[in-house]
């Protein structure tokens, strides 16, 4: 069965605990939340040893695509033979979750439904039988707590578990894995890089189209457009070039989300997202563990060599200048209106796509993290930056100023080079 919780004392309509640069990851609404102090990716990450408690090693800065991507042991094009009905793209991460269930490797899965009174509403769920996963499909925006819900499968004696989650939450869960004595954790992770509240996100959809109450979906594709779908079966696509951005206000995206330096969810046993999938999802698998799970969904999950085209330098390098602008406190500089189709034909045309398309979107989140937080949290620089983004963004003169890097020893994980190529 599926617990829609509180199943204890949790509630999850209660504000968090106030926490500076915090997504509600659920952490703080634990027994023991004073653990946030040395867990949370926004206070002391530590991705070189979080990396190696998990995958046994660090990731190789040397190594482009490790450098990009994380630590992995293969990556694929991929699609769901027979698609999950109502489920974001084909449905992998959904079915995956559920042949955890069917084969009996886990005995539930914490991961994160729809409020039964808003679909785009995160709720996090304890899920136990297969069939229940249904409720999971999909995309929610806001935050969602679902690293509350480990207290609540202590309660229930549950010691086989599997997380589907964004990085935040993974990077805290690794950091307190030990504590937690269980027998088999199999983590499942999704990419994540522009969350925002809830009630933001339906003036995005008002912002969209005149029918936002209808949206049944909405899916940002490696092609440079949005993907809306409404109840009544239309479709509707919005190139990346005409998206309101100007209209949204500067926190529409908080924070912590424009300084998160773990876009790929490095933590995850095996992630599931979009970026470098080319019209298909984009599977890594990190570890033996993720690659076990992966050949649990045997036949059912075609796979193919993922595939790379164009040029990101000159793209991203844009995108730095205006990032840099932005943060300064200048304000975003658009095209004109009449040109924006044209330049959204262009993106979809002659744009970076496959790997390409994943290296861009990287890098970009790199520098935005660093611009942001050096505009508005000066001081936290030193912890929240990590060698590999300080790597990624130099190439784009985008490199640490006095006092924001911290003493590294020389290593392939410590210390990255001082403008690698762009590839």
């Amino acid at each position: 069965m599926a617990i829609a919780l509180p199943l204890l004392a949790t509630d999850f309509d209660a504000p968090p605990p106030f926490r500076d640069l915090c997504t509600d990851c659920g952490l703080s609404r634990t027994s023991e939340p004073s653990r946030c102090g040395t867990a949370c990716q926004f206070i002391a990450p530590d991705y070189p040893r979080l990396e190696t408690q998990v995958h046994g090693r660090p990731r190789d800065l040397t190594i482009p695509d490790e450098l990009h991507f994380g630590p992995h042991t293969a990556m694929w094009r991929a699609r769901m033979r027979t698609p999950v009905d109502g489920a974001q793209w084909t449905g992998i991460t959904t079915r995956l979750a559920a042949r955890l269930l069917e084969t009996g490797e886990v005995d539930a899965v914490l991961a994160t439904a729809a409020d039964p009174d808003d679909r785009w509403r995160p709720r996090p769920v304890l899920v136990r039988q297969a069939s229940d996963m249904a409720q999971c499909r999909g995309m929610r925006m806001g935050y969602s707590p679902v690293l509350a819900l480990l207290d609540e499968a202590a309660a229930l004696g549950l010691r086989r578990l599997a997380i589907v989650g964004v990085p935040c939450q993974i990077h805290a869960l690794r950091a307190i894995e030990a504590e937690l004595g269980l027998e088999r954790l199999i983590v499942i992770g999704t990419p994540c890089s522009d969350n925002t509240h809830t009630e933001r996100f339906h003036h995005f959809l008002s912002l969209l189209t005149p029918r936002p109450g209808d949206v049944t979906y909405l899916e940002f594709l490696a092609d440079y457009r949005v993907e809306l779908r409404f109840a009544d079966g239309a479709v509707q696509h919005v190139a990346y070039a005409q998206l309101p951005i100007d209209k949204l206000p500067r926190d529409f995206i908080p924070l912590t989300c424009r300084s998160c330096f773990d876009y790929t969810n490095a933590l995850a046993d095996v992630v599931v997202g979009y970026l470098a999938g080319d019209g298909d999802q984009w599977v890594i698998a990190r570890n033996e563990r993720g690659l076990a799970a992966l050949a649990l969904l045997g036949d059912e999950l075609e796979r193919e060599l993922l595939t790379t085209r164009g040029a990101r330098a000159k793209a991203v390098g844009i995108v730095a200048g205006a990032l840099a602008r932005q943060a300064g406190g200048l304000p975003l500089r658009r095209a004109p209106v009449w040109a924006r189709p044209m330049i959204g034909w262009m993106q979809r045309r002659f744009g970076p796509r496959g790997l390409e398309f994943a290296r861009a979107r990287i890098e970009m989140k790199a520098i935005e993290g660093v611009l942001n937080l050096r505009a508005e949290r000066p001081r936290r620089m030193r912890r929240l930056v990590p060698a590999h983004a300080w790597a990624l963004a130099a190439p784009y003169a985008v490199t640490p100023l006095d006092g924001e890097r911290t003493m590294e020893t020389t290593t392939r994980h410590g210390t990255a080079p001082t403008a690698p190529a762009v590839r």
